[in-house]
Protein backbone atom coordinates (compact mmCIF):
# COMPACT_ATOMS: atom_id res chain seq x y z
CA UNK A 1 0.00 0.00 0.00
CA UNK A 2 1.23 3.83 -1.09
CA UNK A 3 2.19 5.55 1.83
CA UNK A 4 0.52 8.77 0.23
CA UNK A 5 -2.76 8.19 -0.27
CA UNK A 6 -4.71 11.32 -1.11
CA UNK A 7 -8.56 11.96 -0.95
CA UNK A 8 -10.54 14.37 -2.74
CA UNK A 9 -13.50 15.74 -1.38
CA UNK A 10 -14.87 18.24 -3.73
CA UNK A 11 -18.22 20.46 -3.43
CA UNK A 12 -19.33 24.01 -3.66
CA UNK A 13 -19.53 24.12 0.01
CA UNK A 14 -21.54 26.97 0.33
CA UNK A 15 -21.33 26.98 2.85
CA UNK A 16 -19.13 24.35 4.56
CA UNK A 17 -20.81 23.09 7.74
CA UNK A 18 -20.36 19.99 10.70
CA UNK A 19 -21.56 17.13 8.51
CA UNK A 20 -18.72 18.03 5.70
CA UNK A 21 -16.10 17.71 8.63
CA UNK A 22 -17.77 14.87 10.46
CA UNK A 23 -17.76 12.75 6.63
CA UNK A 24 -14.06 14.45 6.19
CA UNK A 25 -12.93 13.15 9.24
CA UNK A 26 -14.69 9.75 8.70
CA UNK A 27 -13.14 9.10 5.02
CA UNK A 28 -10.01 10.06 6.39
CA UNK A 29 -9.95 7.71 9.44
CA UNK A 30 -11.76 4.62 7.94
CA UNK A 31 -9.87 5.01 4.21
CA UNK A 32 -6.29 5.81 5.87
CA UNK A 33 -6.00 9.03 4.01
CA UNK A 34 -2.81 10.54 4.37
CA UNK A 35 -4.42 14.23 3.20
CA UNK A 36 -7.28 15.23 2.11
CA UNK A 37 -7.95 17.94 -0.02
CA UNK A 38 -11.16 19.88 -0.20
CA UNK A 39 -11.13 20.23 -3.90
CA UNK A 40 -13.35 23.72 -4.09
CA UNK A 41 -15.92 23.53 -7.33
CA UNK A 42 -16.41 27.44 -8.96
CA UNK A 43 -19.60 26.57 -11.08
CA UNK A 44 -20.19 22.88 -11.17
CA UNK A 45 -21.75 21.56 -14.67
CA UNK A 46 -24.33 20.36 -12.34
CA UNK A 47 -25.53 23.76 -10.82
CA UNK A 48 -25.48 26.67 -13.30
CA UNK A 49 -29.45 27.41 -12.82
CA UNK A 50 -28.55 28.04 -9.17
CA UNK A 51 -27.04 31.54 -7.36
CA UNK A 52 -23.63 30.18 -5.87
CA UNK A 53 -22.11 32.42 -3.24
CA UNK A 54 -18.61 34.66 -4.75
CA UNK A 55 -15.67 32.15 -4.80
CA UNK A 56 -13.29 34.52 -2.39
CA UNK A 57 -16.55 34.10 0.29
CA UNK A 58 -16.11 29.80 -0.54
CA UNK A 59 -12.69 29.56 -0.39
CA UNK A 60 -12.36 31.93 2.95
CA UNK A 61 -15.06 29.55 4.39
CA UNK A 62 -13.19 26.38 3.80
CA UNK A 63 -9.62 27.72 4.70
CA UNK A 64 -11.64 28.67 8.62
CA UNK A 65 -13.21 25.58 8.76
CA UNK A 66 -10.12 23.38 8.00
CA UNK A 67 -7.37 25.89 9.46
CA UNK A 68 -6.73 23.20 12.55
CA UNK A 69 -6.33 20.28 11.07
CA UNK A 70 -3.45 19.72 8.84
CA UNK A 71 -4.36 16.31 7.44
CA UNK A 72 -6.87 18.89 5.77
CA UNK A 73 -5.75 20.90 2.56
CA UNK A 74 -7.48 23.25 0.39
CA UNK A 75 -6.93 22.33 -3.44
CA UNK A 76 -7.12 25.71 -5.68
CA UNK A 77 -6.70 22.62 -8.08
CA UNK A 78 -10.05 23.50 -10.06
CA UNK A 79 -9.71 27.02 -9.34
CA UNK A 80 -6.67 27.36 -11.66
CA UNK A 81 -7.69 25.82 -14.53
CA UNK A 82 -10.34 26.62 -16.88
CA UNK A 83 -13.96 25.09 -17.10
CA UNK A 84 -15.53 23.24 -17.29
CA UNK A 85 -14.80 21.41 -14.68
CA UNK A 86 -14.23 17.63 -14.90
CA UNK A 87 -13.41 14.80 -11.55
CA UNK A 88 -11.02 12.90 -14.45
CA UNK A 89 -9.41 16.05 -15.14
CA UNK A 90 -8.38 16.87 -11.84
CA UNK A 91 -7.38 13.40 -10.53
CA UNK A 92 -5.38 13.10 -13.54
CA UNK A 93 -3.60 16.39 -12.54
CA UNK A 94 -2.92 15.30 -9.08
CA UNK A 95 -1.64 12.39 -10.52
CA UNK A 96 0.51 14.33 -12.77
CA UNK A 97 1.99 16.32 -9.67
CA UNK A 98 2.74 13.09 -7.58
CA UNK A 99 2.77 10.24 -9.97
CA UNK A 100 3.39 7.94 -6.74
CA UNK A 101 -0.17 8.39 -4.95
CA UNK A 102 -3.23 7.03 -5.02
CA UNK A 103 -5.96 8.96 -5.19
CA UNK A 104 -9.43 7.69 -3.65
CA UNK A 105 -12.23 10.08 -4.63
CA UNK A 106 -14.60 10.70 -1.88
CA UNK A 107 -18.07 11.26 -3.09
CA UNK A 108 -22.00 10.77 -1.95
CA UNK A 109 -24.05 7.62 -2.42
CA UNK A 110 -26.54 9.72 -4.74
CA UNK A 111 -23.30 10.61 -6.93
CA UNK A 112 -22.27 6.97 -6.89
CA UNK A 113 -25.81 5.93 -8.23
CA UNK A 114 -25.18 8.79 -10.87
CA UNK A 115 -21.87 7.90 -12.16
CA UNK A 116 -22.39 6.98 -15.43
CA UNK A 117 -24.21 9.85 -16.37
CA UNK A 118 -20.75 11.69 -15.35
CA UNK A 119 -17.74 12.87 -17.91
CA UNK A 120 -15.94 9.62 -18.76
CA UNK A 121 -17.23 7.36 -15.79
CA UNK A 122 -15.11 4.19 -17.15
CA UNK A 123 -11.79 6.74 -17.25
CA UNK A 124 -12.42 8.38 -14.14
CA UNK A 125 -12.97 4.84 -12.39
CA UNK A 126 -10.03 2.99 -13.70
CA UNK A 127 -7.81 6.14 -12.55
CA UNK A 128 -9.01 6.06 -9.12
CA UNK A 129 -7.55 3.62 -6.46
CA UNK A 130 -10.35 3.45 -4.91
CA UNK A 131 -13.84 5.52 -4.64
CA UNK A 132 -14.45 6.07 -0.93
CA UNK A 133 -18.98 6.63 -0.84
CA UNK A 134 -19.99 8.67 2.01
CA UNK A 135 -23.67 7.27 2.80
CA UNK A 136 -26.63 10.01 3.14
CA UNK A 137 -29.60 9.47 4.35
CA UNK A 138 -32.09 7.72 1.78
CA UNK A 139 -29.43 7.10 -1.06
CA UNK A 140 -29.40 3.62 -2.64
CA UNK A 141 -27.34 2.77 -5.37
CA UNK A 142 -27.19 -0.97 -6.99
CA UNK A 143 -23.74 -1.70 -7.05
CA UNK A 144 -24.52 -5.29 -9.62
CA UNK A 145 -25.77 -3.02 -11.91
CA UNK A 146 -23.37 -0.19 -12.34
CA UNK A 147 -20.92 -2.83 -12.32
CA UNK A 148 -22.80 -3.90 -15.63
CA UNK A 149 -21.95 -0.46 -17.10
CA UNK A 150 -18.50 -0.02 -15.46
CA UNK A 151 -17.06 -2.64 -15.30
CA UNK A 152 -14.31 -2.82 -12.50
CA UNK A 153 -16.02 -0.57 -10.03
CA UNK A 154 -17.34 -2.93 -7.31
CA UNK A 155 -13.49 -3.89 -6.38
CA UNK A 156 -12.93 -0.16 -5.80
CA UNK A 157 -16.11 1.19 -3.77
CA UNK A 158 -15.21 1.48 -0.19
CA UNK A 159 -18.39 2.65 1.61
CA UNK A 160 -17.76 5.08 4.88
CA UNK A 161 -19.45 4.77 8.14
CA UNK A 162 -20.72 8.25 9.06
CA UNK A 163 -23.30 9.53 11.48
CA UNK A 164 -26.19 9.89 8.94
CA UNK A 165 -26.52 13.98 9.95
CA UNK A 166 -29.18 15.69 7.34
CA UNK A 167 -27.70 19.25 7.38
CA UNK A 168 -27.28 20.34 4.05
CA UNK A 169 -25.93 23.70 2.81
CA UNK A 170 -29.18 24.93 1.07
CA UNK A 171 -30.85 24.34 4.40
CA UNK A 172 -28.64 26.17 6.16
CA UNK A 173 -28.60 29.35 3.63
CA UNK A 174 -32.44 28.94 3.95
CA UNK A 175 -32.22 29.17 7.91
CA UNK A 176 -29.93 32.24 7.44
CA UNK A 177 -32.06 33.98 5.20
CA UNK A 178 -35.41 33.45 7.22
CA UNK A 179 -33.29 34.39 9.97
CA UNK A 180 -33.55 31.24 12.01
CA UNK A 181 -30.84 30.27 14.23
CA UNK A 182 -28.14 28.27 12.65
CA UNK A 183 -25.21 28.52 14.65
CA UNK A 184 -24.73 24.99 15.37
CA UNK A 185 -24.43 23.72 11.75
CA UNK A 186 -21.10 25.45 11.02
CA UNK A 187 -18.01 25.75 12.76
CA UNK A 188 -17.58 28.82 14.99
CA UNK A 189 -15.33 31.15 12.51
CA UNK A 190 -17.74 29.94 9.49
CA UNK A 191 -20.53 31.34 11.74
CA UNK A 192 -18.82 34.67 12.15
CA UNK A 193 -17.88 34.94 8.68
CA UNK A 194 -21.50 34.42 7.18
CA UNK A 195 -22.73 37.04 9.98
CA UNK A 196 -19.80 39.45 9.28
CA UNK A 197 -20.19 39.65 5.68
CA UNK A 198 -23.93 38.81 5.64
CA UNK A 199 -24.12 36.30 3.37
CA UNK A 200 -27.34 34.63 2.41
CA UNK A 201 -29.32 37.45 3.24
Amino acid sequence: MSHNRIGLFGGTFDPPHLGHLILASEARAQLNLTRLLWVLTPTPPHKLDQSITALDDRLAMVEKSIADNPAFQLSRIELERAGPHYTLDTVRQVLDEDPSAEVILLIGGDSLRDLPTWHRPADLVAVCREIGVMRRPGDSADLTALERVLPGIQAKVRFVDAPLLEIASSEIRRRVAAGEPFRYYVSPPVYEYILEHKLYK
